[in-house]
């Protein structure tokens, strides 16, 4: 049972809660790197936790090792266990004192052990199930957390690795789990508190949970970030950093627009937003847990931490009228149902999307004319087929009547995303959006905005998006923002 002092004292402590991502955490110059960060911020905090990705591309790798196994391929996840081995070896005796490099090195072959006695089941049972991938794309952070605590301890840190099954309870939906906060946070105080009590900075596997029956699971690609946010709820934490390899959150992609700039500042709900529009900085759920306690985010660069990055609270400095990021989301799909027949007929619209739901398909906007002559939403590519089948399984009938004329798919669509809290209530700023668009003839195929007037989502064709994106940070970005002249 926890101390009830220690329970008491959890929200008065000054306490800092990091996430490396996995290019931080990915070599041994990027270990040491993040492990300065700990030391120059040691004492500058009562409490410090660290939650640590896999190595950068070591999930990849493990998911790969599965995959062929299923594939009967026995000399190829051979070979990428080799290769594993190899990555973690070097990091341990690169950073870690001679004498514990062979206990070490003992930890990881055990780990790598299991994977390949999981890939030899699956070989033979020429399947893998969600529960074992879990298990085995879990391997990665269990690996890493175990060498980044002997790096701190290298340098004079006390720490301690903690696998996040023994702390983060989930639902046994494997492979994207829900974690239980209430019976997190129990676990959280019972084990982490004591740890922080002594002084020591616990090191915890990011991305892996389990059943409340002990079961591993993992909560979806890039859920260290939301490891993170949950512990910073159970902890009260006063800050969350997130380390990861650019200076913080972008007004666009580096990639698309050269000219994208830091945002300092956003809130909640504007990063909300744009993690679930296609910014990849952060996990979309990483946001949630620490809302209602209103716990500062900082997304920062683990290689140029001088930089202030960005800071996200519930506080915004945005002024009315200005913009914030755009962004952009592809291999999309879009549908349209239209017929006039669909005039005041009651059900179309639910009968629509539960054909959607039966396949699991994500819909990510909608949008319907007031009319109700006709729907339109986007998908991800991939499930395309199967929703154009349910589709036509459940409005048969309405389109045999003519009720519905048909089912239209687009292929190969984007969704663009102008985001910024300054657009609130504030008039024209959907003109300077369409007029930028409309100068450069970039046709809009479907339009949504949500009722919180945060953004403003529109489809265009694959082949425009780039110029699309370009112009719009140009010209309602960059432009838009500049201050006016009196």
């Amino acid at each position: 049972m926890a101390d009830p002092d220690a329970q008491s004292n959890k929200n008065t402590c000054k306490t800092l809660l990091l996430k490396f991502g996995g290019t931080s955490v990915g070599s041994p110059e990027a270990m040491r790197q993040a492990a300065a960060i700990i030391q120059e911020e040691r004492p500058k905090w009562e409490r410090i936790i660290a939650v640590v990705s896999a190595m950068n591309g070591v999930t990849n790798t493990l998911i790969a090792c599965a995959q062929a196994a299923l594939d009967s391929k026995n000399a190829e996840y051979q070979e990428h266990i080799a290769q594993l081995r190899q990555r973690h070896f070097e990091a341990i005796h690169a950073l870690v004192p001679q004498e514990l490099q062979e206990g070490l090195c003992a930890v990881i072959d055990q780990q790598l052990g299991t994977l390949k006695a999981f890939c030899d089941s699956i070989q033979v049972m020429g399947e893998v199930t969600p529960r074992g991938m879990d298990t085995i794309s879990s391997l990665g952070e269990r690996m890493n957390a175990k060498i980044f605590s002997a790096c701190l301890q290298q340098i004079g840190l006390r720490s301690q690795a903690v696998d996040a099954a023994g702390l983060i309870v989930t639902d046994d939906n494997f492979q994207n789990a829900h974690p239980l906060l209430e019976q997190t946070c129990r676990q959280v105080s019972a084990k982490l508190l004591p740890l922080l009590e002594q002084g020591v900075i616990p090191v915890v596997t990011g991305f892996i949970g389990a059943t409340e029956d002990g079961i591993t699971t993992t909560l979806g690609r890039g859920g260290s970030d939301y490891s993170a946010s949950l512990l910073a709820d159970c902890l009260d934490a006063t800050e969350v950093w997130n380390c990861t390899d650019v200076d913080g959150v972008m007004t666009a992609d580096p990639n698309i627009v050269p000219d994208a700039r830091v945002i300092p500042e956003l809130t909640y709900d504007e990063m909300s937003e744009m993690a679930y529009f296609g910014a990849k900085v952060l996990h979309p759920k990483t946001i949630q847990p620490i809302v209602t306690k209103n716990i500062p985010l900082r997304v920062m660069n683990t290689f140029n931490p001088s930089h202030p990055g960005t800071r996200i609270s519930s506080q915004s400095s945005a002024l009315r009228g200005k913009l914030t990021s755009v962004s952009g989301i592809k291999n999309l799909s879009i549908f349209t149902i239209e017929g006039r027949g669909m005039l005041g007929v009651p059900g179309v619209a639910a009968r629509t999307f539960g054909a959607v739901a039966e396949v699991g398909a994500s819909v990510l906007m909608i949008s319907q004319s007031s009319s109700e002559q006709s729907i339109c939403f986007v998908v991800p590519a991939e499930v395309e087929e199967k929703v154009q089948a349910a589709l036509l399984r459940n409005l048969g009938g309405e389109i045999e009547r003519g009720d519905i004329n048909g089912i239209q798919i687009h292929s190969d669509v984007v969704i663009i995303t102008v985001i910024g809290s300054g657009m609130r209530q504030t008039p024209g700023v959907s003109a300077r959006v369409f007029n930028a668009l409309g100068s450069r003839m970039i046709n809009v195929i479907a339009i949504a905005q949500g009722s919180s007037e945060y953004s403003i989502s529109l489809v265009v064709d694959s082949q425009d998006a780039k110029l699309a994106i370009q112009q719009l940070h140009q010209e309602v970005i960059i432009n838009g923002n500049k201050p006016t002249q009196n």
